[in-house]
């Protein structure tokens, strides 16, 4: 009976539904623009063709985000809130984010960003939350206190 039931997916056409990952992006200081999240394999982390991404409109504290199609393996999430909606990081001098960046982890950013290893998580294929908060260098350094 038990192989009747595994083998139906199979006899009825239907596949298995896919995994979503979802990253719940705290410390998120303005409900404007939107959080992007890129999902990087260790060939592609701090670059800009991570094969895997999503975004939401910017909630102010926490902005969760769902990347789907995402296979087993493992990665590092890269995230920012694009205040200005143009798709990218804006930086000041000496190249110094004004935007909220962070990593999985919360892998810290000292004098650069932080190495894949920091960053890394596993993902096997099964629906999955995973948390991350925004850091600030420039402006504000998140939402205000609740009072």
């Amino acid at each position: 009976m038990k192989r009747a039931l595994l083998l139906l997916p199979l006899l009825t056409g239907a596949a298995p539904a896919p995994a979503v990952l979802t990253i719940e992006v705290g410390n998120v200081r303005a409900a404007k623009g939107v959080v992007h999240v890129d999902i990087c394999p260790e060939t592609q982390f701090l670059r800009d063709d991570c094969p895997y991404s999503g975004e939401a409109p910017a909630r102010l504290g926490t902005t969760r985000v769902v990347v789907g199609g995402l296979p087993a393996g493992d990665y590092a999430a890269q995230a920012f809130l694009d205040e200005n909606h143009n798709g990218k990081v804006d930086r000041a001098l000496l190249g110094i984010p004004k935007e909220g960046v962070g990593f999985s982890n919360d892998a810290k950013i000292r004098l650069g960003p932080p190495k894949f290893s920091e960053a890394r998580f596993h993902f096997d294929g099964a629906d999955k939350t995973i948390r991350l908060n925004l850091r600030y260098f420039l402006g504000a350094n998140g939402p205000p206190a609740k009072s």
